[in-house]
Formats: structure tokens, sequence, C-alpha cells
């Protein structure tokens, strides 16, 4: 899908490439603000305060202590959490996105896109963009919906009792991964991308994705980090996907109770299409029916 160097951009090639690097805050590295961590506090002021004590006095004031500029390292792989940025996937898992979206439109998979577990809602905005670009040479252009499946609370409490992969495993109060409803839809707006054929559900997978009105899907994303957040979406959408369609996986390897979800699936349903590792954490692999 990738052109040579040699040969000049399209303006679909240049406008998914601004997309991707608006949405990863990749271009505007240098103006970020990011909070200093604890444990580098010390030695950095003359106070006759340990860092501990500074802190507090800080927070007392809603005064934060903060460093100028992002790691673009870090950002390739997603091993940070952008403080504006539409996506914490980084740029390599955005890019397998892309390919993967691409390859499907330019191969007539039919189906819908859809991604399980959103944050901000990055990853579908880009899905939703490339959608548009790809319109006049796509032969489902104009019919295909991008769904948005989320709490839009944050993580479930985990289920130990029937899903013992996930015991120990509370990210359930961890509110920055809490992005309400209305935050995504805005996010989408703010590139234009917001209409009707942008599909949000809403609520815990377990109570929304088998009831959904989809047909087939040409890809499916999943980022629910748990076992059964991933296994749930599994069990109701991966049927869905179309011969030659994608399904991606962006906590396979960092986060066990997802491979073990994943893994345990393939297995009992005699997936064997190859896995494809992305980066440190995601994998796709290309559906075979």
């Amino acid at each position: 899908m990738q052109q040579s160097d040699s040969q000049p951009r399209s303006v679909r090639d240049r406008y998914i490439d601004l997309l991707m690097s608006s949405l990863t805050r990749s271009l505007y590295l240098d103006e970020e603000t990011h909070d200093v961590p604890l444990a580098e506090w010390e030695g950095l002021t003359s106070l006759d305060l340990d860092a501990e004590a500074l802190k507090q006095a800080l927070r007392s004031t809603s005064t934060r202590l903060t460093r100028r500029g992002g790691d673009p390292q870090r950002r390739q792989v997603g091993h940070d959490w952008p403080p504006t940025a539409e996506t914490m996937v980084g740029i390599d898992r955005l890019a397998d996105v892309r390919f993967c979206v691409e390859s499907a439109l330019a191969d007539g998979v039919p189906g819908d896109l859809i991604e399980t577990g959103v944050w901000r809602g990055g990853v579908t905005v880009l899905m939703k963009g490339i959608v548009e670009a790809w319109a006049s040479d796509d032969q489902y252009g104009g019919t295909r919906r991008v769904w948005v499946a989320d709490s839009f609370e944050g993580l479930p409490a985990p289920d130990a009792t029937n899903y013992p992969a996930d015991e120990g495993i509370d990210w359930s109060g961890v509110e920055p991964l809490k992005v309400d409803v209305d935050t995504v839809k805005a996010n989408f707006a703010k590139f234009g991308l917001l209409d009707d054929r942008v599909e949000f559900l809403v609520g815990w997978f377990s109570e929304t994705l088998a009831a959904a009105p989809i047909e087939s899907l040409a890809v499916l994303r999943l980022d629910g980090d748990l076992y059964e957040s991933t296994m749930d979406a599994l069990v109701a959408l991966e049927p869905k996907v179309a011969d030659g369609g994608y399904v991606l996986v962006d906590d396979y390897g960092g986060w066990e109770p997802c491979r073990k979800a994943v893994d345990d699936y393939r297995a009992a349903n005699n997936i064997t299409a190859p896995i494809v590792e992305v980066d440190w954490t995601g994998i796709h692999w290309r559906t075979e029916r």
C-alpha cells in the first residue's frame, strides 16, 4: 500500500498522513507539557521541602510541575499517555490501522469498521477519515459505517469468578481512561468527520455488542485490555468479519489477560490465520473464511 519515496504523494495520502500526525500530536511534540514524575522532583527546588511536601504544597494552590516537550521514541510505539492527543496507541499501531483499512477497501472487502474500546476516539476518527478519503475508489463508498463502542465510563471492575485471568487487574478507578461520549463526538466534529454514518454504542460490551445492528465488518479492532472485554468483543463480532477482513488487537503483547482471551478464542474456533506482530503489543490477522 505504500508508495516509494520517488513517487509523488497523492492528495489522499497527504491528507491521511496529516490526520495521523494530528491525532498522535507527533507534529507538535515540542509544544506539549508533561507532568514531572514525583521521583524526579528532588533537586528541582532550593526550597526546604522534600518532594512529597512540595507536591502537596503545589496541589493546594492547583499548581502542577511540568516539563515541556514530548518524547518522539515513546510516541512512536505508544509508550506514553499524550496530554491532548486523541489516541495513545502510538504511530506504529496507528499506521497498522491505516494499512489494514486501506487494504480492505482496496480489495473490496464488504462491511463496516469498528473499534471496541476507544478512549478519546482517535483510532475511529482515523478509520472514518480513511473511509471518506477512499469513497470515490471504494465500491461500498458512502455506505460504510464506523462504529465507536465503549462504556465511556472507563474499564469494568474485574469479574474474577467468571474470568480468572482478570483477577487482580482493577483499572475501573483510573480516571484518565474515563472519556465521555460527548467528548469523543466533539473530537470527530473538530476534524469534520462526525455524521450519521458514525455510530456510537454506549455501554458495557456484554450489553451492547451482540445486539448491535451490524451485518458485516471489514475491520474489527479490539482495545479492551481485559480477558472479559476482549472475549465479549470476539464472540459478538469476529464471526461478522468478512472473508479478507482484518482483526486487530491492541493489547495482545502487553497484557496477558488479553493475549489469553485471543488465544482461547482462536483455538476454540479453529482460527489459523497467521498473527502479524505490529510492535511490542499490537497484532492483526486477516480473516480466512
